[in-house]
């Protein structure tokens, strides 16, 4: 949709919800789904990336500049170093000059699906700022296109689709590259009651995945055994939400706990003793099982850990160790906009 011309902004600021992904992480690598078909159940989470676009002054004598670990100043799209940035502008054209930033809640590099985050974030700015306001599933394929397909990079798909609609969905790969969304709706406030018992530890591991991931890709037909059983538990975890039993907490951290157990037999260096070490560490104190959030190496480990022992969690790890997060419902959007 596009919006009278008179009503264009001249900056605008978008706001991209991170993800955890419960089970299935692995099926939505195109190497494995068109073949078998994917399947995974993530959640966006109330920790976010910030995206700012502004027309720049030529003042500044320079085509396009960027803040974000670093600062880029250039005349040329061609000389963007950022990636990303230089293929969503190259996908969604904008007049420069222009300034674009961006910041987030926490570390890139971390497992929570932050890069996709911004493309989507970036790509929904982009979009703003010609007056257009397109669908998530517009702003998740072409994320998809760009981080895939343009830049080959050895990702799934769920990371943009998790930060282009929010929520809690069942997400499907089908063979052909179509992908189906089903929102989860849960009863009697699961997904609260799920966050509130749960946390995230950070190993302290900022890592780049891609020499894990190619491995995985590589691997994907000697472990097919592996990647069926993570189907089966992306089915068996939308039951147990759908049809909650009284003692949920205990089976969803059970599920979560073989579902890791699974994907560690992937690639060897998806863990690491120090990190096997401190999820045991988690489980002895309390916790019911988790899980290292995406494709492994570092980042963070989600945890199902009951409420009463939170405190105790925090008192040992610290509290530059230990996080809590909550449901985010809503995928990327607006901030704010200046005219």
């Amino acid at each position: 949709m596009t919006f009278n011309n008179s009503r264009i902004p001249r900056t605008v600021t978008t706001i991209t919800p991170q993800r955890i992904s419960f089970v299935g992480g692995g099926t939505d690598l195109p190497s494995f789904y068109t073949n078998h078909g994917g399947s995974v159940i993530s959640s966006a989470i109330n920790q976010y990336v910030y995206v700012t676009v502004k027309q720049h002054s030529p003042l500044f004598d320079e085509a396009y500049r960027l803040s974000y670990s670093k600062t880029e100043h250039v005349d040329s799209l061609d000389d963007i170093e950022n990636s990303i940035a230089r293929e969503c502008l190259r996908l969604v054209r904008v007049e420069p000059p222009l300034y674009i930033a961006t910041a987030a809640d926490l570390p890139a590099s971390s497992g929570l699906g932050s890069s996709s985050s911004f493309a989507v974030g970036l790509l929904n700015a982009l979009h703003l700022l010609r007056g257009e306001r397109v669908s998530p599933a517009q702003l998740a394929e072409e994320a998809c296109e760009i981080e895939i397909n343009i830049l080959g990079n050895p990702i799934g798909k769920q990371d943009q689709y998790a930060a282009a609609f929010g929520g809690l969905n069942h997400i499907v790969f089908k063979k052909n590259g179509r992908v189906e969304i089903d929102h989860l709706v849960l009863q009697k406030n699961l997904i609260n009651e799920i966050f509130d018992n749960s946390l995230l530890i950070w190993t302290g591991i900022q890592r780049d995945a891609t020499i894990i991931l190619d491995k995985q890709n590589k691997n994907i037909k000697s472990n097919q055994a592996s990647y069926n059983s993570l189907i089966e538990d992306t089915r068996n975890c939308k039951e147990l939400m759908l049809n909650p039993s009284n003692d949920f907490l205990t089976h969803f951290g059970n599920l979560l706990e073989k579902s890791w157990q699974t994907k560690k037999s992937l690639e060897k260096t998806i863990s690491s003793s120090v990190m096997d070490e401190l999820h045991t560490k988690v489980k002895y104190l309390g916790g019911l099982g988790g899980k290292l959030s995406g494709a492994g190496g570092g980042g963070f480990f989600y945890e199902i850990v009951p409420k009463d022992k939170k405190v105790s969690m925090l008192n040992i790890f610290g509290n530059n160790k230990v996080l809590t997060v909550a449901y985010e419902p809503s995928g990327s959007r607006l901030l704010s906009e200046i005219f």
